[in-house]
Parts: structure tokens; sequence; C-alpha cells
């Protein structure tokens, strides 16, 4: 007499439909901000492109290059969007965003520019901190981060070193505090914005004033 065969496909069928086979979607903490470790001496940086392709190349050289990075700058004319301005908050995704540590710097827009400098969450893709106010740091002051932005992260017209493509001594860009802090580390007012502390010197020479030509990249 035949036998059915239908309890072993049912069996087979079973087995196949186990949660242990089913894939599992990624979980957890993934790095998605730092402060770059190049620098710059001048504020031409390329443009957007050329920045972007900075914080590409950064994050490529931790392990974290399969994500899409952008530099966290505003342009008043973008080429790519028929000249009309980019604000960097528009262009860093939503959140949340994690440093080379792992740690919160930020669950969402809104929390990223309601939030201060901080020198142990600014940090660089190998998880170094930013010379800066801060109680320690080496010298000299490298603190101010380029971005061209308001606190709000919309464009600062006229300070974007001509869009990020001069070194010309005529033109200035806008700069946050990594750290958070000024002279004799205070954080009152503006200094202690990450985003939008003050105006550089000039963008023919990045040092003055406590800069050398880094941006901030979010993985978006």
């Amino acid at each position: 007499m035949r036998r059915s065969i239908f309890p072993i496909v049912l069996l087979i069928v079973g087995a196949s439909c186990s949660d242990d086979d089913m894939p599992t979607a990624p979980s957890g903490p993934a790095v998605g901000f730092f402060v770059t470790s190049a620098t710059s001496t001048t504020g031409n940086l390329g443009g957007l492109t050329g920045a972007d392709a900075t914080c590409q190349r950064l994050a490529a050289t931790v392990g974290h290059g399969t994500r899409t990075w952008r530099a966290y700058l505003s342009v008043e004319r973008d080429p790519a969007n028929n000249n009309q301005p980019a604000h960097a908050r528009d262009r860093i995704g939503t959140g949340p965003w994690y440093n080379a540590n792992l740690v919160l710097v930020a669950n969402n827009l809104a929390e990223l520019h309601s939030r201060s400098g901080d020198a142990t969450l600014f940090l660089d893709e190998r998880g170094q901190r930013i010379n800066g106010q801060w109680t320690g740091s080496p010298t000299p002051i490298e603190h101010d981060i380029m971005t061209g932005s308001n606190a709000d992260g919309t464009v600062a017209a006229g300070l974007t070193c001509s869009d990020w493509t001069s070194d010309s001594a005529a033109v200035t860009g806008q700069v946050g505090h990594s750290d958070g802090m000024g002279p004799n580390q205070s954080t009152a007012g503006a200094l202690a914005s990450w985003n939008s502390a003050h105006a550089n010197q000039n963008c023919a020479n990045t040092a003055p004033r406590g800069g050398a030509g880094r941006i901030y990249c979010f993985a978006r």
C-alpha cells in the first residue's frame, strides 16, 4: 500500500518557516556623525561636491563607507539644484546620529539644532577629540568648524566662502564651536553653538580665531 507523502511535506514546510531561518533587520546604533580629521588651509573645499567626497572618503577609512555621507554645509547657490540655496539641515537626513564611539549626538533635526557643542561628543571619525578650549586640550585651538549656517541650519548669506570654492581674503565663512566653548571656557551665547558661533577671519586662512578648516559629516 502506498503511503501518503503529505506528512513529510508538511514537516519540511514547518521547518523552513521557523523563526531561526527568517531574515532579521540590522539593529542597534551605527556611526552617523563625525568631525573631519582632515583639515583645509582655506575655505576652498571644492564646493559641496568636494566636501561630500571628503566625508565619504574619511568614513570609508574607518569602515563606514557603505552609508551615504554628506557635509554639514550651507551654500547660497547649489549647482546641483539650479543654483538655488542649499541648507545644511536639509542635506543630512533625519537622524538619529551617533558618534564614532556609538554615543548619541542627537535623535533628530530639532534636537540637533537645539543642543550645544561638546568636546566629548563632537569627535572625529577615529573617535578623537578636536583641539579646543576644554581642559587638557592640546594646542593649537582648532574648534572652529566650517558650516556657513545659522543656528537653525539654514544658509548664512555672505558667509559661505563663496559656496566653499574660495580662498580669498575678501570673503568669510560662518563656523561653529565643536566644544561649545569660547575663551576661559565660556559657554555663553553664540560661543556655545556647535554650528554658528561666529565668522572666521577670512577664507584665505582658516587658522586665525581658532580653526583648521574642518567640517562636520553626517550619514543620511
